[in-house]
């Protein structure tokens, strides 16, 4: 099986030993995205609204790197420091994902990188 890794500058650099993703067998599988401003490389200002539609531009960005859009993406996990955002952050969601409706989990984790208040990761299928 052969890997590449995919790398875009509209969505943050990798902040570790990682990509921003990763195509194997047909997909593309995302890092998590969290609301980092490519640009600055800094954190957006704003409410978990504010992130997550960040969040959103920056997968949006990785799936641009395989030709791919919202309604390639198979499934996503959402990554909340608090549920009680769930609401908000699935309104951003679906503005994003339009009619598309991928498979998708969401759970609520003890922190998350930066100390942001969401993260999201897909899995992508990629366009023939």
């Amino acid at each position: 099986m052969s890997l590449k890794s995919v790398h875009t500058e509209a969505a943050p650099a990798a902040i570790g030993p990682y990509s921003q993703g990763v195509v194997a067998n047909g997909f593309l599988f995302t890092a998590g995205q969290i609301a980092l401003d490519p640009a600055t490389g800094q954190v957006v200002p704003g409410d978990v609204v504010a992130q997550a539609e960040r969040v959103l531009a920056n997968l949006e960005a990785i799936l641009r790197t395989v030709d791919a859009s919202w309604e390639h993406v198979v499934k996503t996990t959402v990554f909340l420091q608090d549920m009680n955002d769930f609401p908000r952050v699935n309104e951003a969601y679906a503005k994003a994902f339009g009619d598309a409706r991928p498979a998708r989990s969401t759970v609520a984790v003890a922190g998350l990188p930066r100390n942001v208040l969401v993260e999201i990761e897909a899995i992508v299928a990629l366009p023939k």
